[in-house]
C-alpha cells in the first residue's frame, strides 16, 4: 500500500492498469485475427462519386435568402478582406 494515497485511489489505479493491459493485449491480437480484415470491393473509392453534384441556381426556396442592399455591400466588403492565394 502506498502511504500517500487512499485505498479507493489504489483500487482505481489497479482497475485502470488491468483495463489498459486488457486493451493492449486485445490490440495485439486484432491484426492477426482474420475477422477484422474487410477488403474493399474493386473500384469502391474511385474519385468522389459519393458526393452529389451541386444543384443549379434553381434550388429549394429554403436554401436561399434575399439580402438587403446593405447586407450585400457588407458581404462584398468581407470577401474583399479575405486573403487570396
Amino acid at each position: 500500500m502506498l502511504p500517500s494515497i487512499s485505498l479507493a485511489q489504489e483500487i482505481g489505479l489497479v482497475v485502470l492498469f488491468v483495463a489498459a493491459l486488457a486493451w493492449v493485449l486485445g490490440r495485439g491480437h486484432a491484426p492477426r485475427d482474420g475477422r477484422f480484415h474487410h477488403p474493399e470491393p474493386a473500384g469502391a473509392f474511385e474519385g468522389l462519386t459519393a458526393i452529389p453534384t451541386q444543384r443549379g441556381t434553381a434550388a429549394h426556396p429554403m436554401e436561399s435568402v434575399q439580402l438587403t442592399e446593405a447586407e450585400e455591400q457588407a458581404f462584398a466588403g468581407l470577401i474583399r478582406t479575405l486573403p487570396r492565394h
